[in-house]
């Protein structure tokens, strides 16, 4: 074998050890009770780490930090930087996009789950707006004179000039 020195190294070790844990304290926990939520939470799961992992490996760790998972307040903040991302992209083409408030509602609701984070939502971002977005252009039915408002009717994604009338 060959000698490796560690020195200089960060090791980063991740479990899914509580995550039923976690998933369920914060499945019900009001928006004001999340950081005692939390703790209570961190408390279970070292504990279970504890009896699952000998105590010799877990003597040789550093720092164990518990991630919280994400909550729905959190979902837009991730949706305007995903956004903003792509109008950063489409500009470069000479297209100018805008969103309505009813898209990021649309986007909070179908693109949360607790379980998963925001993979959902970037895969519904993906479906709803890219893809959608990607057909409209190449067919040229998207005008770059005009600003696109991307928005939402009866629960669908729709593409239309910024100055048309709802």
């Amino acid at each position: 074998g060959r000698v490796v020195n560690f020195k200089n190294t960060i090791i980063i070790m991740t479990s899914n050890l509580g995550s039923h844990i976690i998933q369920e304290t914060f499945e019900r926990v009001p928006p004001r009770a999340v950081e005692e939520a939390a703790d209570h939470a961190k408390q279970q799961v070292m504990e279970l780490l504890k009896q699952t992992v000998r105590p010799e490996f877990l003597n040789r760790v550093d720092e164990i930090i518990m991630f919280h998972p994400l909550l729905k307040s959190n979902i837009k903040a991730i949706i305007r930087i995903q956004l903003q991302a792509l109008q950063q992209l489409v500009q470069k083409n000479g297209i100018q996009l805008q969103f309505s408030d009813y898209l990021y509602d649309f986007l909070a609701e179908h693109g949360f789950d607790m379980q998963f984070g925001a993979r959902p939502l970037k895969r519904l971002i993906q479906k709803e707006i890219v893809n959608a977005l990607s057909k409209k252009i190449l067919s040229g039915a998207i005008d770059k004179a005009h600003p696109v408002l991307v928005d939402v009717f009866d629960n669908i994604v729709v593409f239309r000039n910024a100055d048309e009338q709802a």
